[in-house]
């Protein structure tokens, strides 16, 4: 791969994600957060209640306006880099969700709510994993729980938790009890699913082997599995007798293959097996460099 073409290609891999999620995100609240009257937080949820209180003006209209004054209030206080990497949302979900509410019979997908509540849920959460995962933002009120997260030194899912919490909170005034309920069931999984979304792809399993034939297992992972391994100079707890062990990460669809092939070497090998949410470095999140000879006092797990 040409140096130029590495960047390329996350600059079209982030701009995919960040249109799908936008349109995905404004897909699931026209079909199924509007016509159920579910009640969700961050700007949308803002939007619904003032929809409902001056009906003239359209909910995409609230969440534009509100998203842009958000986004002004950003740049003041964290920063150009942070406005740059939220603009696109701040303008791209209020222009997709005002075109799909227009999509006749768009508001009648499912006439059944709590259906309605399970999709908008899981969607949800996959529309905010695509576009959090190239490390974007929804805007929105994004902008307010990293603001108060800045000027407090708490944690941002704090005020994320606490934000939805006020919004919802404000709807179930003037909301029936099941849309209150339909709304939680929405945050729950929303929270399930953006966790799953954000560790497609990138999970992985640490492998530990313990063993007499470290040799040959080193010789197998490397040559046989195509994976980096690591040499771990260790001792025994009872004997004091110094040994090795073997380090290795893994894809998690290749466990079962490596684990038959290291009981098939040793069957008396000590081995444990944990997964990983993310792996960095050389051989995962840049390219692998294949050396026959490695400086001394410096070790290559890749």
């Amino acid at each position: 791969m040409r140096p130029y073409e590495k960047p390329i290609r996350k600059i079209i891999f982030s701009t995919v994600c960040i249109l799908l999620g936008n349109a995905l995100l404004a897909f699931l609240v026209a079909a199924f957060v509007i016509p159920h009257n579910i009640i969700m937080g961050g700007t949308t949820g803002i939007g619904i209640v003032l929809n409902r209180l001056f009906p003239q003006v359209e909910v995409s209209v609230y969440v534009l306006v509100l998203n842009v004054l958000l986004l002004l209030a950003g740049w003041r206080i964290l920063g150009r880099q942070f406005a740059l990497t939220t603009i696109a949302s701040t303008f791209l979900y209020p222009v997709f969700l005002g075109a799909i509410q227009r999509i006749p019979g768009i508001e009648s997908l499912t006439g059944n709510s709590l259906t309605a509540a399970l999709f908008a849920g899981t969607l949800m959460g996959v529309a905010l994993g695509l576009v959090m995962r190239v490390g974007s933002s929804t805007g929105g009120m994004d902008v307010v729980d990293m603001v108060l997260a800045h000027w407090t030194h708490l944690p941002v899912a704090l005020f994320v938790w606490l934000g939805d919490l006020v919004v919802i909170g404000g709807q179930a005034f003037f909301s029936p009890a099941e849309n209150t309920l339909l709304g939680i069931i929405v945050l729950v999984l929303e929270s399930i699913v953006l966790d799953k979304v954000m560790l497609v792809g990138k999970a992985q399993s640490q492998v530990f082997v313990i063993s007499k034939r470290y040799e040959a297992i080193r010789e197998m992972v490397m040559n046989d599995l195509s994976a980096g391994c690591t040499m771990v100079e260790i001792e025994t707890g009872r004997l004091r007798i110094p040994a090795k062990g073997v380090l290795c990460v893994i894809p998690q669809r290749k466990v079962y293959d490596v684990t038959e092939r290291i009981r098939a070497l040793d069957p008396e090998s000590f081995m444990t097996i944990s997964q990983i949410n993310e792996v960095h470095g050389r051989g995962f999140t840049t390219e692998r460099e294949m050396r026959d000879e490695v400086p001394a006092g410096q070790d290559y797990s890749a």
